[in-house]
């Protein structure tokens, strides 16, 4: 495939086949991490690469999160299960992190290459006959969430990449053209 093949055929999946993902697979994804462009070449990036008893322990602390909408005891504690097994099970799971640099500059241009970084490792899944589905939000500075996944101190998580083959591939939506976003300044 063309690069541009893989930018416009590449889809979030949700849903994984059983096939186990190997090292070298993983591995070939997170290098492909660290070719990205990286203002002064802090390579800010960490990588943690969660095995079924960390994905489940990620999962159960996000699980958590969830059922404190829940008033019932014994639902609450089946959210909590649910979310545990269903994290197990997921073939991959990659969380990125970046290290916490002092300088705000620094900081903002390492979260940036970090994201530039998670883009290739997508796209390289994708050319692979992978997929992935990236996931953000307030787990990641949950500390039973960080916990889970031994995130060290000085240290953001970027992004929790779940992995695997896909179980099918869904259809592209329609996206706007880039000259409904572009503006040509003189």
């Amino acid at each position: 495939m063309s690069v541009m093949d893989v930018i416009t055929t590449r889809r979030s999946i949700k849903n994984f086949t059983d096939r186990v993902i190997t090292k070298d697979e993983i591995e070939q994804m997170l290098g492909a991490v660290c070719q990205a462009p990286n203002h002064r070449l802090t390579e800010p990036w960490r990588f943690y690469v969660l095995g079924p008893e960390s994905r489940e322990g990620y999962g159960r602390a996000l699980g958590m999160r969830k059922a404190k909408k829940v008033e019932d005891p014994e639902a609450a504690q089946a959210v909590i299960d649910k979310v545990g097994r269903s994290h197990r099970a997921l073939p991959g799971m990659i969380i990125v992190a970046i290290t916490q640099n002092e300088n705000l500059e620094i900081r903002e241009e390492d979260f940036a290459a970090a994201w530039m970084g998670i883009q290739n490792l997508s796209l390289a899944a994708h050319d692979m006959g992978l997929g992935t589905h990236l996931k953000t939000g307030a787990i990641m500075d949950d500390p039973n969430g960080r916990t889970a996944v031994g995130v060290a101190e000085g240290e953001r998580i970027v992004a929790v990449i779940e992995v695997g083959e896909p179980e099918s591939m869904p259809e592209g939506r329609a996206r706007c053209a880039s000259g409904d976003w572009t503006t040509w300044v003189p």
